[in-house]
């Protein structure tokens, strides 16, 4: 699928600004492919379509999640985390992209996963580092990953963790388990 025709698909289903969001994360992926060796048309179909349901009704998203059997787990935590698997599912039947190496990065670009593939951390580390994005600790991420994607990595998931700590938030297990299998390979 041709970046005109994916961006017109996910145009009618995100705000003005998500949508503005989403090239910044489609432009970053596609610089990170082409600076790591990832294929650059799977990371920016990726990034295009990370956020594809982000608007859906929770119930609708609620209901995929239960219908495809997809990790019950998710009900226990914020929905936020459901439009990543929910999207995938959706891209595939919408869209009719059927490349798993895509897919899996839509699904797990919020959650991460222990042994996330490199085109599945470009598109983590792209939403997350994005140019529109101005959070603390954001910049700092972003010069990390201009030396190290790894390091650069490594810190955006020690942020996002400390984020949900500090607040009292519940952590998802598979981010629990991302953190431990970084921190276990650096021990290495």
């Amino acid at each position: 699928m041709k970046r005109e025709q994916a961006l017109a698909i996910v145009k009618e289903h995100l705000t003005e600004q998500r949508y503005l969001h989403t090239i910044g994360v489609m432009n970053t992926a596609v610089e990170l492919a082409e600076k790591h060796g990832e294929n650059v048309g799977k990371a920016e179909l990726a990034a295009i379509f990370h956020d594809y349901a982000k608007f859906r009704p929770k119930e609708e998203m609620k209901r995929i999640i239960i219908e495809q059997q997809m990790d019950p787990q998710l009900l226990d935590f914020h929905s936020e985390l459901w439009h990543a698997p929910v999207g995938a599912y959706l891209v595939k039947q919408e869209a009719g992209i059927q490349d798993m190496d895509v897919l899996d990065a839509i699904k797990f670009h919020t959650s991460g996963r222990p042994g996330m593939s490199m085109l599945e951390k470009i598109v983590y580390l792209a939403d997350y580092i994005e140019p529109g994005r101005t959070f603390p600790g954001v910049e700092e991420v972003r010069i990390l990953t201009a030396e190290s994607f790894d390091e650069g990595f490594i810190k955006s998931v020690k942020n996002t963790m400390n984020f949900l700590l500090s607040n009292n938030r519940p952590v998802f297990p598979l981010t629990f388990q991302m953190y431990n299998s970084i921190v276990m390979k650096m021990e290495d």
